[in-house]
């Protein structure tokens, strides 16, 4: 049987589980959505290694990938070892450029390794740099979708979050859809080639699913 469905890789942000995608929904005459999972890098694995690693998660061809935030750093490494039928990052970057000078910063200095643990590990930390805010009353919906609490994944993620410099990955046209109101990756710092969101923050993957599940099909069957 020919399957005539598109099938929708989502990758989650720093730390964070699949949950976030959980008010994501395409139309399923259509398409087939798929969820990736971080998993714990080797010793000093570095992120070619990685996203090869991640890309054979991807048994079906022609797929359409999508990003969050640093899940839309490694898509773009991804898909270096898969053809793809569209590539997408949600509230991310494409170059050094969109980076906030704070992580320029703290790449050049190498901060990441003097940050302690218990600090990397902390929910208020990790939900402002996840989501760009941290809300009392929302503590449970933050431990819940911010789930992969390991030290060697905690720190990896972080070095290669800002020591990123992006590679050429074969000329795969990169669709980004990117919040005004995002407050991690400033809309100002991205150059070219975004579709913006209104009201849109860093969170915007949970925050602003009505935009999405109005508009990702329209994205993705776009020419």
């Amino acid at each position: 049987m020919i399957d005539s469905k598109i099938h929708v890789y989502f990758m989650p942000g720093m730390a964070a589980s699949p949950e976030i995608f959980e008010h994501i929904s395409l139309p399923k005459s259509k398409y087939e959505i798929h969820y990736l999972r971080w998993e714990i890098p080797e010793e000093n694995e570095t992120i070619e290694s990685y996203a090869k690693k991640m890309a054979k998660r991807v048994i079906h061809n022609n797929v359409v990938l999508i990003g969050v935030s640093f899940g839309g750093v490694l898509v773009q490494e991804m898909s270096v070892f898969l053809n793809l039928k569209k590539l997408i990052i949600i509230s991310s970057i494409k170059s050094r450029e969109e980076m906030p000078r704070r992580m320029r910063v703290a790449s050049k200095l190498k901060l990441y390794k003097v940050v302690p643990y218990k600090i990397v590990q902390n929910v208020e930390w990790l939900s402002k740099y996840a989501f760009g805010e941290f809300a009392k009353n929302k503590i449970a919906l933050y431990k819940r979708y911010l789930s992969v609490n390991d030290k060697r994944y905690l720190r990896w993620a972080l070095e290669h979050m800002v020591d990123w410099k992006p590679k050429n990955n074969k000329g795969v046209k990169i669709i980004h859809i990117h919040g005004e109101r995002d407050t991690v990756f400033p809309y100002k710092k991205i150059k070219q080639q975004v579709i913006p969101v209104k009201k849109g923050s860093h969170a915007m993957i949970v925050t602003s699913y009505k935009w999405l599940n109005e508009n990702l099909p329209k994205i993705i069957e776009a020419d």
